[in-house]
């Protein structure tokens, strides 16, 4: 509402883009514009002393958003009560109702709280100390060292060798030495062999970079290639898998993801504002390459001023359109993304090329064109550093396996002890075991929570209330899939489709039971996999036994 301007229905009047985003008049219960009145008591309302002071949040949050000068510099703001229409405001809340139903089956509608960064430019940090670079980074098979302990390397150089055609090559991100080849446990539980460089301070670029030759779509695969370029909207796909077409007459449009839904994040929405020449830039490059009819830019209805700006961009250009999404979470999601830009449905086991559709990421494509133009390849990643822990929220551009515990201290450190913390957004965000955790290629941001939004509340018995299957974008059953996967029924979880599930999360956010619903959608999904494998080794056995 702040970046719409639209009023609510308490006063007609908007105030969130003055108060930050807190309602004074909804949240505050003298419903005072100007300020507290000073009657709080440890933080308590005075009329009601279980209510949080609303004007004391309201100056922790613009503190956060470096916009208290901002705001005492406001006018005196004066109310007018004359503003409220009785009618107007119940045409506004059956419109926002009605509007809850657009878009796409299920979808869930959690708190932004975008508002403490996404003003807030790109901000490049110094590189630190030491970097820790895993060489599985990707989807596919881990790169392949190339370098050993005592080597001395340049930013740029090439550490690791991609490791078959779905991986990706790794660089250094720093000049310096390479400390050791070594491993480390990942967010995911999992060993992943490492390259630890000792960084020299000068960030010396590696003298054999040079921009590619690109003539043919051959030329530009391989330069995708070899930029090291994986999905960096958080799924980590190698991009040239994903550009390598045989027939190019079956791509019908290539969707540009700048939907960033997930709650705290706005990387992307920085990199649309701040990068935007190398946005239309990587856009052409594909356009011409791919000879696709359509560019849709699919941004999220909640960033105005990208979808003014990329307006603005594209209309000069041919077969470039922008497309103004409706603001529900999981929008950004690939199949939930293509069925609301080109109406197609992915079928379960299929890709989006089967359906016409290329989905890039904005950033993806915005690195691509850089490494185009100057031949550096993907050696920093910009990222939102934010959370109820962390003191001061900012957008950053940080070289790829710096520590969390650097970019966190570089960032102004805690507020708090952070009692969880995570790569990505608090929807399909990971845990990380601890902060000497390094940023990868995929990590669109790292957000440190305090005890009170880390404390999962202990999940009841279920009451068949069927929220589950209501927020669920892609249809499924939740709540089925669970009974399923307790009772160890194979069959069941493939008719229920469990494989089509997305692990979005809606259907756990939107449990009155607090049950783990997407946490044994993906124990499912595993335990599935397995089964079917033990399937067909035992059919594999049976033929050879008859051999």
């Amino acid at each position: 509402m702040a970046l719409t301007k639209k009023t609510c229905g308490a006063c007609a009047q908007c105030y969130l883009n003055v108060t930050g985003g807190i309602c004074p008049i909804v949240d505050c219960s003298k419903s005072l514009v100007n300020g507290q009145c000073g009657g709080a008591k440890n933080g308590k309302c005075e009329i009601d002393p279980k209510k949080d002071c609303a004007w004391e949040k309201i100056y922790q949050r613009l503190e956060k958003q470096g916009r208290t000068k901002e705001f005492l510099d406001e006018p005196v703001q004066l109310r007018d009560y004359s503003a409220v229409k009785v009618e107007e405001i119940k045409a506004y809340v059956a419109e926002a109702r009605a509007r809850r139903y657009e878009g796409f089956y299920g979808g869930v509608h959690p708190t932004e709280n975008k508002g403490y960064t996404e003003h807030l430019a790109l901000q490049k940090f110094p590189e630190p100390d030491t970097v820790i670079l895993p060489l599985a980074m990707h989807i596919g098979a881990p790169a392949i060292p190339v370098v050993k302990p005592g080597d001395s390397v340049r930013v740029g150089q090439l550490i690791g060798k991609a490791g078959g055609f779905v991986s990706a090559p790794v660089y250094a991100s720093v000049s310096g030495t390479v400390k050791k080849i070594g491993q480390q446990v990942g967010s995911g539980g999992r060993l992943m062999q490492t390259v630890v460089i000792a960084a020299d301070g000068k960030q010396e670029p590696d003298p054999e970079l040079h921009p590619p030759k690109l003539e043919t779509m051959q030329d530009f695969l391989d330069a995708v290639r070899a930029s090291g370029m994986v999905g960096l909207g958080g799924a980590g796909f190698p991009t040239v898998v994903k550009l390598t077409v045989k027939n190019l007459e079956q791509v019908k449009a290539v969707i540009i993801n700048g939907a960033e839904c997930e709650p705290y994040i706005t990387s992307d929405t920085r990199t649309m504002l701040d990068r935007s020449e190398e946005l239309m830039e990587g856009a052409r490059l594909v356009q011409h390459f791919l000879q696709v009819r359509r560019v849709i830019f699919a941004i999220e209805d909640n960033k105005p001023r990208c979808i003014q700006l990329y307006r603005k961009l594209t209309k000069d250009e041919d077969g470039m359109e922008v497309c103004a999404l409706k603001s529900l979470y999981p929008q950004g999601g690939e199949k939930v993304l293509i069925y609301n830009t080109i109406g197609e449905i992915v079928p379960e086991g299929k890709l989006p090329l089967d359906v016409g559709a290329i989905v890039l990421n904005c950033t993806t494509l915005a690195n691509i064109a850089r490494y185009c133009r100057t031949g550096m390849p993907l050696v920093e990643k910009c990222i939102t550093v934010d959370g109820s822990a962390v003191a001061k929220p900012k957008n950053v551009i940080v070289p790829i396996g710096m520590k969390l515990a650097d970019v966190f201290e570089q960032a102004g450190g805690f507020c708090t002890e952070p009692k969880k913390v995570l790569y990505g957004g608090p929807m399909m965000g990971i845990a990380v075991p601890d902060l000497e955790q390094p940023v990868l290629k995929n990590t669109n941001a790292v957000l440190a929570m305090s005890e009170a939004d880390a404390v999962l509340p202990e999940p009841s018995a279920c009451i068949r209330c069927g929220r589950c299957i209501r927020h669920c974008p892609l249809r499924l059953m939740p709540s089925h899939i669970v009974a399923a996967y307790e009772a160890g029924n194979m069959e069941r979880l493939a008719e229920l489709k469990v494989n089509l599930c997305m692990e979005c999360g809606c259907c756990s956010f939107g449990c009155p039971a607090h049950r783990p619903l997407v946490q044994t959608n993906k124990l499912a999904k595993a335990k599935l996999a397995a089964w079917r494998k033990a399937q067909s080794e035992k059919l594999d056995a049976k033929k050879e036994a008859v051999k």
